[in-house]
């Protein structure tokens, strides 16, 4: 049995690896709440590359020029549909910014991830039962 306790997730964007498809390439896309308030634009994806799938979205919302930028993770369980320029998730805008403080440096073990899911209310992937979502949502 394999033992995956200790693994950490990686930045697409730090590996040297890239969406198959670059149509479902969602980095640079606006990300809206569902009744269409504006969160952030993807920054990068957390990908947790035993099983090569996307776990998380990295989204920067605010700041000007980069700066000020404040930056939290979404479960990629969060998103309900995928267009050619944003993509939208479940979660209202006031419950992602009541969201667990993001720290790349700080989150590094998977417990960490499970605090995401479960403030959001989205099992883990490495639990009994898990099914990954079935992606894109493309309208």
């Amino acid at each position: 049995m394999n033992d995956r306790t200790n693994e950490t997730l990686r930045k697409l964007g730090d590996l040297d690896e890239t969406v198959a498809n670059p149509d479902e390439d969602v980095r640079g896309r606006s990300v809206r709440d569902q009744h269409g308030e504006d969160i952030g634009t993807v920054k990068d994806l957390l990908v947790d590359e035993a099983e090569n799938r996307i776990r998380f979205l990295e989204v920067a919302s605010g700041g000007f020029l980069g700066i000020g930028r404040e930056i939290t993770l979404l479960p990629v369980d969060a998103i309900t549909a995928i267009t050619d320029d944003e993509v939208r998730v479940d979660p209202t805008r006031e419950t992602i910014a009541g969201a667990p403080e993001y720290d790349p440096r700080l989150v590094q073990e998977r417990h960490d991830y499970g605090n995401y899911l479960d403030y959001y209310g989205y099992g883990a992937w490495w639990g009994p039962g898990y099914a990954y979502p079935t992606f894109p949502y493309y309208r």
